[in-house]
C-alpha cells in the first residue's frame, strides 16, 4: 500500500533531530536481536535489518515533553531523556497492542509480530518498557519518574477496559457507554501524552502546580487526539492512513462515533445495531459507516475533539510558560486536531 506523504508540523520538523539520535542509541544498546526489532518497529530498517525509509510514528509524545521544557522556562535539550522514554513507551504499546489486535499492518507495512512472530515481538515490547525506565531513573529526577510509572499504570487499565469492551454487546443494559469510552481513552491514550508534557515541564524545574497543569494539557490533547484517529479509523483514506478502509468497523472495534451513533436512538442506530448482530464484510462496511454518520456519531465524535482540545489550551494557559514555546504548543494540538493521518 502507498502512502500519501502526511504534512509534519514546523514544532515536530524542528525538535525530531534532538530525539532520533538519541532514540537510536538507545535501542542499539539492546540484544541485537532486539535492537533490529526496535529499529524495525520505529521504521528505521526492514525485517532483515537492512536500512529502510518506512514511515515512522509522529513522535507527537516527545515533541510534547521538549516544547513543555521550553514554554516552562528550559531548554528542550534538557527533557530529551523524557523525549526518549515516551516514545519507547509509545512504541511498547503499539507492539503489544498490536498483538492483542491481531493487527496485520501498521503505517502500511507488516506489524512486528507478523514480521518476527508474536513471541519475539512480545519481547521486543518488553525490552522497550524496560529501556524507558531505565532512561528516566538514570536522570535521578523523582518527579519524572513517577509521572511516568503513573502513566504505565493508567495506560494498563486503559488497555484492559480496552479488550473488556471486545466482549460487551453493542446494545442493551451491558452495552459499552460513550463515558466508559471516555475514561478508557483517557487511561490508554491522555495518560502517556499527559505524562510526556509534565516530565517535560520537570525536567524544566517546574513546580508542581506548573507539572500538574502540563499535566492536563497533555491529557486533554490525548483525549483530542483520540477522538480523531476514531474518526480517521472509520473514514480516513488508506493511502494516509495506511490502514484498510473501514478498519475499525471490520474489526468490530467499539470506538467513539460508533457508541455515539449507538446512542442516538435513531432510525439510523437502530438499523446500525442490527448491521452489527455479525461480523460487517464488504459493502456491509459501507452501509455501517453511513449509518455511523447519519446517526451523528461522526459529528459527536469531532465535537468532543474540539471540546478536548479547548480544555487542553485552557490547561495550558493556567500554567507559566513563555510565549514563543506556548505558540509551538498551540500550533501542535491544532495540527492535530485537523490531522487526516
Amino acid at each position: 500500500m502507498t502512502r500519501a506523504p502526511v504534512l509534519v508540523p514546523d514544532p515536530l520538523l524542528r525538535l525530531r533531530p534532538l530525539v532520533e539520535p538519541e532514540l537510536k542509541a538507545a535501542v542499539g544498546r539492546l540484544h541485537p536481536t532486539l535492537a533490529r526489532m526496535g529499529g524495525y518497529a520505529f521504521g528505521w530498517c526492514a525485517a532483515d535489518g537492512t536500512s529502510a525509509s518506512a514511515p515512522g510514528g509522529k513522535n507527537v509524545r516527545s515533541a510534547l515533553a521538549l516544547l513543555a521544557a521550553e514554554a516552562a522556562g528550559g531548554t528542550a535539550r534538557v527533557a530529551v531523556p523524557a523525549a526518549v522514554a515516551v516514545e519507547l513507551v509509545h512504541g511498547f504499546s503499539l507492539v503489544h497492542d498490536d498483538i492483542m489486535d491481531g493487527d496485520e499492518l501498521r503505517r502500511g507495512r507488516p506489524t512486528l509480530w507478523k514480521a518476527f512472530g508474536s513471541g519475539p515481538a512480545v519481547l521486543a515490547g518488553d525490552a522497550m518498557l524496560a529501556l524507558a525506565l531505565s532512561t528516566v531513573a538514570r536522570t535521578g529526577l523523582d518527579t519524572a519518574c513517577t509521572e511516568l510509572a503513573d502513566s504505565l499504570g493508567a495506560l494498563m487499565r486503559g488497555q484492559a477496559d480496552d479488550l473488556a469492551f471486545e466482549s460487551r454487546p453493542f446494545t442493551g443494559p451491558e452495552a459499552v457507554t460513550v463515558d466508559e469510552y471516555l475514561a478508557m481513552a483517557r487511561d490508554k491514550t491522555g495518560a502517556l501524552l499527559g505524562a510526556g508534557a509534565a516530565m517535560g515541564a520537570a525536567f524544566a524545574g517546574a513546580g508542581s502546580d506548573t507539572v500538574a497543569a502540563y499535566r492536563r494539557f497533555g491529557g486533554e490533547l490525548g483525549l483530542a487526539f483520540q477522538a480523531v484517529d476514531d474518526v480517521l479509523g472509520i473514514w480516513g483514506d488508506p493511502r494516509r492512513t495506511g490502514k484498510p478502509a473501514g478498519s475499525d468497523l471490520a474489526r468490530g472495534k467499539k470506538t467513539l462515533p460508533l457508541l455515539s451513533a449507538l446512542a442516538t436512538a435513531t432510525p439510523a442506530s437502530a438499523r446500525l445495531a442490527r448491521l452489527l448482530e455479525r461480523p460487517l464484510t464488504g459493502d456491509e462496511l459501507h452501509i455501517a459507516a453511513a449509518l455511523v454518520e447519519e446517526a451523528g456519531g461522526r459529528r459527536h465524535a469531532q465535537d468532543h475533539a474540539r471540546t478536548h482540545h479547548r480544555r487542553a489550551l485552557h490547561a495550558m494557559k493556567s500554567a507559566a510558560f513563555r510565549p514563543g514555546p506556548a505558540a509551538d504548543l498551540t500550533a501542535l494540538a491544532t495540527c492535530l486536531l485537523r490531522r487526516t493521518a
